[in-house]
């Protein structure tokens, strides 16, 4: 965990594939969790997560239903891997978007925040599958689900640090930080090797929670459908808002 975290502190996610032939029977297998996840995703567009169903599952693939949990144990197994699926592409497509355009701090959160209701609009189950109400009776592994899900905050605490760094984000203004919460982000600004003070990594968790919070707002159209007409620029000037805040230039 600790050799991924320190490739996302870089501004990079790197995946080590071993590179070794792979046996038809290994092929095959990847082939056929391919289709369960891609099954279990249409499922969660039409039953919800909570309803997901390895039986039906197996009925579609043309298998009995003790084929498939020879791949995936439980429905919570299922879960999980939709999870880290969901998460993976919503952290692909972030990664994508900060490697084209500019490198200006703002303009990068301005990106980041693009690239997650874009993909938010356009996948809202699976969207609500990992931001929206918790699964009754499911327990995420963290030893699974961490490191996939922190993807887009370790984003943007890095271009923080990176600001804060390069002399462009200051500590100043704002609220004080209380001291009940000193020792959790000084262990958080340690973990991760940070140089930037605890009360900036505050307010870049503001900007984080702030962003999903009003994709959320927008994806769950919890404005109201004739409330807002122009979505996108209500996240822009959100996101503007926040970033003044943290102080990104």
């Amino acid at each position: 965990m600790q050799e991924q975290r320190s490739h996302l502190r870089a501004g990079i996610t790197i995946r080590h594939d071993a590179k070794v032939a792979k046996t038809p029977r290994a092929l095959a297998r990847e082939q056929t969790m391919r289709e369960i996840v891609r099954i279990g995703r249409e499922q969660l567009t039409t039953v919800g997560p909570a309803d997901l169903s390895l039986r039906a599952i197996a009925r579609e693939l043309g298998v009995v239903s003790s084929a498939v949990y020879r791949y995936v144990a439980s429905r919570d197994e299922l879960l999980t891997l939709l999870i880290v699926d969901a998460y993976d592409e919503l952290g692909d497509e972030v990664d994508a978007a900060l490697a084209h355009g500019p490198k200006a701090p703002r303009a990068q959160v301005q990106r980041i925040a693009t690239a997650v209701r874009e993909w938010a609009v356009r996948e809202p189950s699976r969207y609500a599958l990992i931001y929206g109400t918790p699964v009754p009776g499911y327990a995420a592994p963290a030893d699974q689900t961490v490191d996939p899900g922190t993807r887009v905050v370790y984003a943007l605490v890095h271009i923080a640090e990176q600001a804060y760094v390069n002399g462009q984000l200051t500590v100043a203004g704002g609220a004080s930080l209380p001291r009940s919460l000193r020792p959790d982000l000084e262990a958080i600004r340690r973990e991760l090797d940070l140089t930037m003070p605890a009360p900036l990594l505050a307010k870049a968790f503001a900007l984080w929670t702030g962003l999903f919070g009003a994709v959320s707002f927008d994806v769950f159209d919890q404005y109201g459908a004739d409330t807002i007409s122009d979505r996108p620029a209500l996240l822009k000037l959100q996101i503007d808002l926040l970033a003044d805040a943290l102080g990104l230039p």
